[in-house]
């Protein structure tokens, strides 16, 4: 028999551990992490373009400025960090000296689901973890809104990006200190790490360098399992596709409906699958539905601005639903920056005495921008100079991936650290989901369009405050009297609902506004059938948000019928059902058309 070894040796590895493979599973990661790091070394040393393009510094010298000029309050944050936390560790240590548990000091936001698994409650040093981590991530945030010396901007500012810093520091992103991750290594030997580190590998290759976070499996393709509602390509210029979708009803209403959408991702978000197609509703309810799909655009539309958009987008689709139907003046929608353009539209309109749109639906879109939310935090001046340096070395477009990475930032603990863990830490392989695919299907911006949106709408509130002005004519939404349905999310980040509620006092004619459940995307794309969220209506209708809300009427489900009920009224008789083709304008392929398969880095 041999011999026992001697007792330090004698340490058993846990369950499922086998040493060998754990030691070479690591030293796989160690070989690769370090090819990481010296890649990424180099692309820093030959990089161009400013250092700080976000401008992050000037914040932080502003948090710096404002703790400085205001000692007192930063004492105060540290006094009550440090009570909290010394009583935090007194009812640990009694925890783990077997002593009863006490509640909890602090638990997570509602919603936030990085500390889901039981381990953050059940085990002491974990739970310790947690509450110290969200102890410091509040008691951060609670400073920088009681500091004196801070404008609103730049308190705003250095609010997000405090909230990023303590997000990108949260336990739950690094191995040690996430008791899944630890599971999943001991379970595995280590291999989801190397899946992991091949994941963060070939995400960097598909980013040509930088770090671009899969979201989605592949698995998807534009006609075939997106984008699939039947119909036709009726019209093309440079900016834009028009569709006209088939009917399924023998009857339509006779006033058609013309759909605006955002041109920062693809219009195929109101077009996914069957069961939650807002296209496809609609065409059931007996509507002739067009939709623009807009160009992603290249280097020879960099100079193309908001006139150009409004002439050959929205002018251009007005003429074409003209020749295919008989009617000029059809009802639109404006989705997010596709309504922002289509109000701006109205106002020039109103003062040319142009009637050819009867009433203006908005989904999600903001007319001032007094209080739009976290994207105002990208716009500054050093930024927007910083983006013109970025858009002129990309021939005069704004790569797709750099609208992605901001609109992620806004929701960075479910867009792009979940899948750090998801991807990077546990080693997992994505299923196929249609909504991160399309979030992940971007588009390029062109440097004239995307510019002005920023400085003349985000930046100084041109539209809003009657100094904007396009093709020659200053803008004024008080002259815009034909009916108007806006529609909001109440967790709305992109165009919050607080936004959106302001263009009720802008518009000169009749105005609905709602509140929807849920967010940007959800509370925009809920079908009826699916029984989820609800919205709020108030009939007396306010002049300021809170008045609203206090009065408002909460009613469960999808708030389509609502709008149907209204949009309705303003769409005329029924008639026979029209099809692609039947009027003046020549089908020129099927729907969804090209433009929405041109793909953008």
């Amino acid at each position: 028999m041999a011999p026992k070894p001697p007792a330090a040796e004698q340490s058993e590895s846990p369950p499922g551990l086998n040493g060998q493979e754990f030691a070479r599973n690591m030293l796989t990661v160690g070989v690769k992490s370090q090819k990481l790091l010296m890649d990424f070394a180099a692309r820093m040393a030959n990089r161009d373009g400013p250092i700080d393009p976000l401008n992050i510094s000037g914040a932080m010298m502003a948090l710096a400025k404002a703790m400085s000029g205001d000692r007192d309050a930063v004492i105060a944050a540290q006094t009550q960090w440090w009570n909290d936390v010394m009583t935090l560790w007194e009812t640990t240590a009694r925890r783990m000296l077997g002593g009863e548990s006490a509640p909890a000091l602090v638990e997570p936001a509602q919603g936030d689901r990085r500390f889901k698994n039981e381990a953050w409650r059940e085990n002491e040093v974990f739970d310790f973890i947690k509450q110290s981590y969200l102890l410091t991530a509040n008691a951060m945030q609670e400073m920088v809104g009681k500091l004196h010396g801070l404008d609103d901007k730049e308190r705003g500012r250095v609010a997000f990006y405090t909230r990023q810093f303590a997000d990108a520091l949260a336990p739950t992103n690094f191995p040690l200190t996430n008791p899944e991750v630890l599971n999943a290594t001991l379970a595995s030997n280590g291999e989801n790490l190397v899946k992991g580190l091949d994941n963060l590998l070939a995400d960097v290759e598909r980013g040509q360098g930088e770090l671009s976070i899969r979201q989605s499996a592949d698995g998807f393709t534009i006609g075939e399992n997106v984008a699939t509602t039947p119909g036709k390509v009726v019209f093309r210029n440079r900016i834009m596709e028009l569709l006209q979708y088939s009917p399924t009803t023998d009857e339509v209403r006779e006033r058609p409906l013309l759909i605006f959408p955002p041109w920062i991702n693809k219009f195929y978000i109101i077009d996914l699958r069957p069961e939650n197609s807002f296209v496809r509703w609609l065409v059931g309810q007996g509507y002739t539905v067009f939709l623009v799909s807009w160009v992603n655009p290249d280097a020879k539309l960099a100079q193309a601005g908001f006139e150009d958009y409004m002439q050959d987008g929205i002018f251009a689709a007005l003429d074409a639903v003209e020749k295919a139907t008989g009617v000029k003046d059809p009802n639109c929608v404006g989705y997010c920056i596709g309504g922002t353009l289509l109000a701006s539209t109205l106002a020039y309109m109103a003062t040319k005495n142009d009637d050819r749109i009867h009433s203006a639906t908005f989904w999600a879109a903001q007319t001032d921008f007094s209080e739009a939310g976290d994207l105002s935090v990208f716009v500054d001046e050093a930024q927007l100079e910083a983006l013109k340096a970025k858009m002129d070395s990309e021939g005069g477009v704004l790569p797709g991936s750099k609208m992605a990475g901001a609109f992620n930032m806004l929701r960075a603990n479910d867009l792009i650290w979940s899948f750090v863990i998801s991807n990077y830490l546990l080693g997992k392989q994505h299923m196929p989901f249609d909504l991160l695919y399309w979030n992940s299907d971007t588009t390029r911006m062109p440097e004239k369009l995307h510019l002005s949106y920023l400085r003349n709408y985000y930046k100084e509130n041109n539209l809003a405050r009657g100094k904007m002005e396009m093709a020659g004519v200053k803008l004024d939404l008080h002259k815009v009297k034909v009916p108007v349905y806006l529609q909001s999310a109440r967790e709305d980040h992109i165009a919050p609902a607080n936004s959106v509620f302001k263009s009720t006092q802008l518009f000169g004619g009749p105005v609905r506004f709602i509140i929807a459940g849920s967010g940007h995307i959800a509370g925009v794309i809920n079908p009826p059938a699916a029984k989820k969220y609800q919205y709020w209506t108030n009939e007396a209708g306010a002049k300021d948000i809170e008045a609203w809300r206090k009065g408002a009427t909460e009613h469960p489900g999808s708030w389509w019928p609502d709008w149907d009920k209204w949009l309705s009224k303003l769409s005329g008789a029924k008639i026979l059902a029209r099809k692609p083709g039947d009027g003046e304008l020549k089908v020129l392929g099927d729907a969804p058309g090209t433009y929405v398969k041109v793909k953008a880095q």
